[in-house]
């Protein structure tokens, strides 16, 4: 079942040098975003929140920003790309001591700070459909290609550091 399921989060012909994988992450998120403020609209009146609430909310973003942007600050140390398809070198450093994912927890952080600071209380349920979609159909296929390109020594990594924290 799983495996059916990955073939159809793929899109276009994956090659030796491109995985299979759904679409670019940001392109997952914001519809789900989007499909969270339209059921907010459509079930429920947005209240503003009180302004504690917007606060978190915009440290959330600001947080998440942070994180998102820290892995390309480490791409760029290591002098590879940030298009980990043509990336030459895997960057263990940085943020990627502890989350081997670390550009897409931030854009989830990122999703949440706006749900919070918004008051759009039910985005929050279809972001869980958009992690399951950049677990399965965006990280697995990248995953897939970073053992084939870097073999032992990304396996060595993936048993050191977490996929998401």
């Amino acid at each position: 079942m799983t495996h059916a399921f990955a073939l159809r989060c793929g899109t276009g012909p994956a090659g030796a040098d491109r995985p299979r994988v759904l679409a670019p992450p940001p392109l997952v998120y914001l519809p789900a975003l989007g499909a969270g403020f339209a059921l907010q609209a459509l079930l429920s009146d947005i209240a503003p929140p009180d302004r504690a609430v917007r606060v978190l909310g915009y440290a959330l973003v600001v947080a998440g920003g942070a994180l998102a942007g820290s892995f390309v600050r480490a791409f760029l140390r290591a002098r590879t790309s940030i298009d980990f398809g043509r990336a030459t070198t895997l960057v263990t450093t940085g943020p990627y001591r502890l989350s081997r994912n670390p550009g897409y927890v931030g854009m989830a952080l990122v999703y949440a700070g706006i749900a919070v600071a918004s008051g759009a209380w039910l985005a929050f349920a279809t972001v869980v459909p958009a992690l399951v979609a950049i677990d399965r159909c965006v990280i697995r296929g990248e995953e897939r290609h970073l053992e084939k390109v870097f073999g032992d020594e990304y396996r060595a990594y993936t048993r050191r550091v977490r996929r998401w924290l």
